[in-house]
């Protein structure tokens, strides 16, 4: 039975219209969606009807013929028919010119909407990608500096690099594992054997000569099988050569020829079984390339290192052969040979290589007399008459001026284009020979800067202005051939270093704003530039960069402060003067500038010209404090005391401020006279009644005069007016300790923390109230507490390392203190003081030597040093550290502070220079 379904049961082919054989045609009602529409056309018949029969397979139906379609005509199908396009009821509408202009208008407004959308996006999308580029960079991106900077690697740097080592070691795992795979053993001789004879019928009788008969019968022979060993070993080595490893049977090594191919090349020793070893590889490598000259010299460098002068010689002899064009082998086998045979060996290397200036240079060299060299010489200027290597040998070998300016004449004619040689003609002329050299030097070379700084030291020897560098920035313009400012700054400090100091200053003075744009930030720069310089001991290269800022900025007190500060330190004291005299003409109105000139004066002897500097500033500056307070501590100094105190009287009255009613004070009571200090800080109370100070010195008043409650009251008073003032808070709590009181001090100083919170100087003072009272315990406490609120303190970790905590716990108490206390001048002295008590003195000495560097402020730092030197010390050291401190004239330090400013000392007349309170300090200091 078939398996076909019936007529009936098969589903409608495509496109069936019941009835259309028999010319029916399909209909619509009013109750379907949308208009009736006709039935199919003749031709719509006729296609279906042929698409059909194509189908079943059958003839056309006679009664219609079937179209002819075109290929390239669309289907009319309604199912591909265009939405936009006008069918059904507007088939047949109007369209006039005005809609045709409508559509236009539309279709401009949609172009113009869709572009205005289309940049939008555009920028959109630019913004995306550039993001997207700043989080996530290339790689390649990311080293494009590096890769710029590649292109001035030199060919020899590139062979010498080293081998990058593997960190990570897995390169080093997954060679291990590589070689577990393919590890191999020594194999028995009989095993090789019985391979051998696996596939060969032996037929042969006992052989004496060439084998051995075993136990079972069997032939060994042993000349075969050292025969393939041999092969195997050589076909390993040749490996080992191309690859950069040798194999060897048992035993498995790496071995880099290249490094000691570079260690040979740098005349490096070698161990004797690694000479052993890499002989072989060498020669592999010559058999498999013999024109690679490096290794011919490896080869011989190898023989030479193991002692073995001749074989190196016909090593080097052989490579001269394979390589007959390489400079490298001919030079290296000129080296290896004594003079004469050098001599025969140079004569076959120029007859290979006559273009070769090394060659030349070497055969030149080989000669013993001038004679014979000036003859080489003239040989090889026949073949290499552009070579300036060349004249500069033949000139060099010149022992008369005349010969050489000849030489030099006659290269410069026939190589223009080379400075050098027009420089050192210019060197052998006269002055106006020179000049004239120079003039076609620059000619010749119309690019070149050298020329231009050459003709500028010519003019600064003959004794004239230096004005050629402002041709020259013109010229260098023009053939853009300028130079940066920073080479340009180069050029000057090449010239300060040679003696022209001159040429030094015009170049800067023609080029330091070369590129810079009142726009740019140029005060700042051009003291970065003379910062440099100062740095690189080129003194007078910053002087000219700070008078050509002192041209654009005649006004800034920021350069001529810096320009001063080079002259105190690197110049001479008149120098000095006259820069700080033309300082306070351009800056009238800054007192700085004003004093600091009047100390310089007074500190060289010359009292009379530090008042007359004061008497001007005064004119400039008039009730300015600073210049009042400076004209007292001149005239103080000098031991005039009415006249300082007048003085004093006189600011009261005209510039009466806090600062100036504190120095009187402190005036009196330098001088002793405790009852007019007493008066004076009374009345200046009156006005200023929250000057912390003026608090403190009633104290320190009342206290000297024996009335501890007169001065507790007036430490409770100031303490109430300016709670904020640690200082205050100190004395008061100090005083109550002296007293016996230490309950009460206890009480100040939690008072102080709570209203200065976070204080490290507070915490410390209430640690050593209880430590002395003999409350260690209590101490560590606090401590611990003061180390949480306050962990960046090094006055904390000093007190808690040196007192509180024993000797063992010291080093590993100070790496935990630096960590968090990083840069901390205290600090680093504890550091230093704890190995000074270990007897590690010259680490003692460097972390004193970074203490003062950090904060060379800190005279505790100093007092600490000093006190180091003077039983570990040279004698040359100790006067260098009080020099240094001298001139940094440090003010703070807790130690330091209270003595400097101690008026019981000021009568005994030893504080009255930084030397004279170091020496007090030091005694002061407590191991």
């Amino acid at each position: 039975m078939s398996g076909r379904k019936d007529f009936l049961s098969q589903p409608a082919p495509d496109n069936y219209v019941a009835g259309l054989g028999r010319g029916a045609t399909g209909f619509t009602t009013r109750s379907d969606l949308g208009p009736a529409r006709e039935g199919p056309s003749d031709e719509q018949m006729k296609e279906l009807l042929t698409k059909r029969a194509q189908q079943l397979g059958t003839a056309l139906p006679t009664a219609y013929g079937a179209p002819d379609k075109k290929p390239e005509e669309d289907d009319n199908d309604e199912r591909y028919q265009n939405p936009d396009d006008e069918v059904g009821l507007f088939a047949n509408g109007v369209y006039d010119q005005d809609d045709d202009e409508a559509d236009r208008i539309w279709q401009s407004v949609d172009e113009k909407r869709e572009k205005r959308r289309k940049k939008r996006r555009e920028v959109q999308e630019q913004l995306e990608r550039e993001e997207e580029e700043r989080k996530h960079p290339k790689i390649s991106a990311q080293f494009s500096d590096l890769k710029r900077s590649l292109a001035a690697v030199t060919d020899d740097e590139w062979q010498n690099l080293p081998e990058v080592g593997d960190l990570t070691r897995k390169n080093k795992r997954a060679k291990q594992a590589r070689d577990a795979e393919r590890r191999f053993y020594a194999v028995p001789d009989s095993v090789i054997a019985s391979a051998r004879d696996s596939t060969q019928l032996d037929t042969k009788i006992h052989d004496e000569k060439n084998g051995t008969e075993t136990v079972d019968g069997t032939m060994t022979n042993f000349a075969a099988i050292g025969a393939a060993r041999d092969k195997v070993l050589q076909v390993r080595l040749d490996q080992a050569a191309q690859n950069g490893t040798e194999s060897v049977i048992g035993t498995a090594t790496s071995i880099d020829p290249k490094s000691y191919e570079s260690a040979l090349m740098n005349n490096e020793d070698i161990p004797v079984g690694d000479v052993k070893r890499v002989r072989p590889l060498l020669e592999s490598l010559l058999k498999t390339n013999p024109k690679y000259p490096r290794g011919w010299i490896t080869a011989a460098r190898l023989e030479e290192v193991a002692g073995k002068t001749v074989a190196a010689r016909n090593v080097i002899a052989r490579g001269c052969e394979m390589c007959p064009k390489s400079e490298d082998v001919w030079i290296e086998s000129i080296r290896l040979n004594d003079n004469h045979n050098a001599k025969i060996i140079a004569a076959n290397a120029i007859k290979n290589n006559d273009t070769s200036v090394r060659l030349w240079t070497e055969a030149m060299r080989l000669e013993s007399d001038s004679r014979s060299k000036k003859r080489v010489l003239r040989r090889a200027l026949d073949h290499l008459p552009t070579s300036v290597a060349l004249w500069k040998e033949a000139v060099n070998l010149e022992e008369d001026p005349q010969d050489a300016r000849f030489l030099l004449a006659k290269a410069t004619e026939l190589i223009p284009l080379s400075v050098e040689l027009w420089l050192a003609l210019a060197r052998l002329e006269t002055p106006e020979n020179a000049q004239k050299v120079l003039n076609k030097a620059r000619q010749a070379v119309p690019n070149s800067h050298e020329v231009y700084v050459a003709g500028a030291r010519l003019q600064e020897q003959m004794g004239k202005p230096v004005t050629i560098m402002g041709m020259a920035i013109r010229g260098l313009i023009q053939h853009s051939a300028m130079l940066k400012r920073e080479e340009w700054i180069t050029e000057a400090e090449k010239c300060e270093e040679e003696g022209a100091i001159l040429t030094c200053a015009a170049i800067i003075r023609e080029t330091l704003g070369y590129g810079l744009d009142e726009d740019d930030d140029r005060k700042e720069i051009w003291l970065d530039d003379a910062k440099q310089s100062i740095n690189r001991e080129r003194y007078g290269t910053a002087r000219a960069i700070f008078a050509y800022a002192l041209q654009v900025f005649f006004d800034s007190r920021t350069v001529w402060a810096a320009a001063a500060d080079l002259e105190k330190n690197h110049g001479s004291r008149e120098a000095l003067w006259a820069l700080l005299g033309k300082a306070v003409e351009a800056c009238p109105q800054s007192d700085a500038l004003w004093l600091q000139l009047a100390r310089e004066k007074w500190n060289a002897g010359h009292v009379d010209d530090a008042r007359k500097v004061l008497f001007n500033a005064f004119n400039q500056n008039p009730n300015n404090e600073d210049i009042w307070l400076a004209a007292v501590k001149l005239e103080a100094d000098s031991n005039d005391f009415d006249k300082a105190r007048r003085l004093l009287q006189t600011a009261r009255d005209e510039a009466g401020t806090a600062r100036v009613w504190i120095k009187s004070v402190a005036f009196e009571r330098n001088t002793g006279r405790d009852i007019e200090a007493l008066d004076l800080v009374t009345q200046g109370l009156q006005l200023y009644p929250s000057a912390a100070k003026l608090w403190m010195q009633k104290g320190q008043i009342y206290t000297a005069m024996g009335k501890i409650p007169q001065a507790r009251e007036a430490y409770a008073t100031g303490t109430r007016a300016c709670p904020k003032s640690v200082p205050l808070w100190l004395l008061f709590a100090r005083l109550e300790t002296q007293a016996g009181n230490t309950v009460k001090a206890r009480s100040v100083l939690e008072r102080a923390r709570l209203d200065v919170p976070k204080n490290a100087e507070l915490w410390t003072e209430s640690a050593r109230i209880e430590r002395k009272a003999g409350n260690v315990a209590q101490a560590k406490k606090l401590m611990a507490q003061a180390l949480q609120e306050v962990p960046n303190s090094g006055l904390l970790w000093t007190e808690n390392i040196m007192y509180l905590e024993p000797r063992t716990q010291r080093k590993p108490l100070s790496l935990a203190a630096i960590k968090k206390a990083d840069n901390d001048s205290l600090l680093f002295t504890t550091v230093a003081r704890i190995f000074w008590s270990e007897r590690k003195l010259d680490k003692a000495a460097s972390w004193f030597e970074r203490a003062i560097l950090i904060d060379s402020d800190n005279g505790d730092a100093w007092a600490w040093y000093t006190k180091f030197l003077s039983q570990h010390g040279t004698e040359e050291k100790k006067t260098s550290v009080r020099e240094q401190c001298l001139a940094s004239e440090p003010k703070h330090g807790e130690i330091w502070a209270a003595v400097a400013k101690d008026p019981a000392l000021r009568s005994t007349g030893k504080n009255s220079g930084i030397c004279d309170i170091l020496d007090l300090v030091v005694e002061r200091l407590e191991e």
